[in-house]
């Protein structure tokens, strides 16, 4: 027996990680060089959980997916081009900024009346998936202020694994330290759930999944409403790449207690 699912993944576009990122500081407040020239890809946190989202699905018939994505039309577009031969979903583009600058309150407020007014979303099917990090609004809480404005109380982070059960309650590893996994029992949707890895490998290009999914993603991106993320107070007095370091030695017949407690030392001066 299967149990139908309405799972909305949240899921931003960043800056291909393989590219040097430059900050700067521009008339409309911190960015990064030549942002809108460099090649984008689906933030890799938020992709573990809409894979995980498409395999959940498929296990359990009369289920569906959006996808619901922030970002300028033309790099969702871009993105898109790639994303949409992975698995099967509904885009929901918001036309607003890219970057990881804007406040994760302002941003988690567009993200959440947007869902809140998807017609056919069923609350009392709701998963709501997200990346655990993120490459961009990395602030680690926007995907719960999310929940929070939904009034989605269940909430876990650090997912790597959930098990759906007959009744629709579901359970779920939640990453915890010492590389050990929490396990939850939760009574059933709505939940928010924000992923780490998952389990899932990136799926394969798969061109009919591709064709499928553009025939409603080219009408969305034209109908993309336009939001604007306000400030809220947030200001950044300067932004600038990582200092770096570094201080290179050979030195010969040393014991490992002796170099472990030189690095110690050393660590300590830099705090």
């Amino acid at each position: 027996m299967s149990y139908p699912l309405h799972i909305v993944v949240c899921a931003g576009i960043v800056p291909d990680p393989l590219q040097t990122l430059e900050p700067v500081t521009t008339p409309a407040g911190p960015g990064l060089k030549n942002e809108m020239v460099l090649p984008a890809v689906l933030d890799p946190w938020a992709a573990s959980a809409l894979y995980e989202a498409a395999d959940l699905a498929a296990k359990n018939p009369g289920s569906k997916v959006w996808l619901v994505s922030l970002g300028p039309k033309a790099k969702l577009q871009q993105v898109m081009m790639t994303v949409a031969q992975k698995v099967a979903f509904e885009l929901v583009p918001i036309d607003g900024p890219i970057g990881g600058f804007p406040d994760a309150h302002s941003t988690a407020a567009v993200l959440a009346e947007t869902i809140a007014a998807l017609p056919g979303l069923d609350r009392g099917k709701l998963l709501l998936f997200g990346g655990w990090e993120s490459a961009t609004r990395g602030a680690g809480v926007t995907l719960q202020l999310v929940g929070e404005r939904l009034g989605i109380a269940d909430q876990f982070q650090g997912v790597d694994q959930i098990d759906l059960h007959e009744d629709g309650s579901f359970e779920v590893l939640e990453r915890v330290e010492g590389g050990k996994h929490q396990v939850s029992v939760c009574a059933g949707a709505p939940a928010v759930l924000g992923w780490a890895t998952g389990s899932l490998a990136e799926p394969r290009n798969n061109p009919q999944v591709g064709m499928a999914n553009m025939r409603t993603i080219m009408p969305a991106l034209q109908k993309a409403k336009a939001a604007k993320l306000d400030a809220n107070g947030l200001r950044y007095v300067s932004v600038s790449l990582p200092k770096q370091q570094r201080e290179t030695r050979v030195v010969k017949d040393r014991s490992p207690d002796e170099i472990a407690r030189e690095l110690a030392e050393w660590i300590g001066e830099e705090n």
